[in-house]
């Protein structure tokens, strides 16, 4: 992978067109016309932080952007978008997926899901592709669904058109994850969930769908601002009581959830049995929606809903991987994280830190609902 890097952006830093990259050029020229004139919105500190404050007192209350970080919106307002994925049509349904790989000692929570014959759907950064190849060859080789969780784990809002084009081609398009596991995704998650029409544009011209979430485990946040892993078992919790008292019985969920650290992973082992047994089907998002041809390249196919709860979990194999092989190696443990399994704890290559929009501070513990209204503060 050294001898690779002149050809990808530093990695855990937000994706520009590499100079000389004349086909990341000529693609970026050719969606010129199919980009809204929409601006960024608000900064991206060294920290990660989102700060928006200084462009929210003066967004419109109507949210004309349809931006996800300020009102939850998932139905665009710009025309020729498809909807925003936030919950699966299948009743009594989770969507299973996770965030934030692949991970680079992830095989235990593999193993796990292997043995258990669990499939889901790994949303992956491209950084982390570039650090753990082999790690990210596992999920296509265990049947798991990839789709894109961009470069660098930015606040995509916050970026300029070519930012948010190279955050998304070097993950996806011929480039990080088709070169090391074989196939492009079709589909993608925002990071924090930030999203509006101008990024959404670019990702559709990319070929990439939109997915979010409608329940947060917020198992991310264990061991910051006084989250104890308590909270977290309450919100996993609170999940199976909804999922026991009817909630879902007309329309799915998608809880996000995360393949970050030692605690994220253990924590999905720990309460796996209790959602199986609380929900009627447990699927990959793709699955749910019955994306059969869930790659660009063809041979790799997913399995409809109805093979997939008729014991069919596995189609076909597919394209093998342009870098290296399969067969990742890596400590027993869900993750290289700290014992403590705090989110402070991940490797130096882990995954980007998340944090809270600057002024609104960290969730109440046990919070069940999604993202931060920004709407409120206008």
């Amino acid at each position: 992978m050294a001898t690779l890097a002149g050809k990808f952006p530093t990695i855990w830093q937000p994706a520009t067109i590499v100079s000389n990259d004349t086909d990341a050029q000529a693609k970026y020229q050719s969606i010129q016309s199919q980009i809204p004139n929409i601006q960024p919105k608000g900064t991206q500190p060294a920290s990660l932080e989102g700060d928006f404050s200084n462009f929210t007192p003066t967004y419109p209350s109507s949210d004309p952007d349809c931006w996800w970080t300020y009102d939850q919106c998932t139905t665009p307002k710009l025309a020729g978008l498809p909807p925003d994925l936030a919950a699966v049509p299948e009743p009594d349904t989770l969507g299973y997926g996770f965030d934030d790989g692949p991970n680079c000692s992830h095989n235990a929570f593999y193993d796990y899901l292997t043995q258990n014959d669990q499939k889901a759907t790994m949303f992956y950064i491209g950084s982390n592709v570039m650090n753990w190849p082999l790690e990210a060859q596992r999920a296509l080789a265990d049947g798991h669904e990839i789709c894109v969780h961009t470069w660098s784990h930015r606040y995509m809002t916050s970026l300029t058109n070519d930012e948010v084009f190279a955050e998304f081609y070097y993950t996806v398009r011929m480039q990080a994850i088709q070169m090391v596991v074989g196939v492009t995704p079709t589909c993608w998650r925002p990071p924090f969930g930030d999203v509006d029409d101008r990024v959404r544009a670019i990702a559709h011209a990319l070929g990439l769908r939109t997915i979010i979430w409608k329940y947060d485990s917020n198992d991310w946040r264990e061991g910051t601002a006084n989250i104890t892993a308590a909270d977290i078992d309450a919100n996993y919790e609170a999940l199976i009581a909804r999922q026991q008292n009817g909630t879902f019985a007309t329309e799915g969920v998608i809880m996000l959830t995360h393949e970050l650290n030692n605690f994220t992973m253990s924590e999905a082992m720990k309460f796996y049995d209790q959602l199986k047994a609380a929900f009627k089907y447990i699927v990959p998002v793709g699955v749910a929606t019955n994306q059969t041809q869930p790659y660009v390249e063809t041979g790799y196919s997913l399995p409809s809903f109805d093979q997939y709860i008729s014991g069919t979990t596995t189609i076909s194999g597919g394209p093998s991987p342009t870098f290296g092989s399969t067969g990742a190696t890596g400590s027993g443990s869900p993750s290289g994280s700290s014992s403590s399994g705090s989110a402070t704890g991940t490797s130096s290559k882990g995954a980007a830190q998340k944090a809270s929009f600057d002024g609104l501070g960290m969730l109440a513990a046990g919070a069940t609902f999604v993202g931060v209204a920004l709407k409120l503060l206008a």
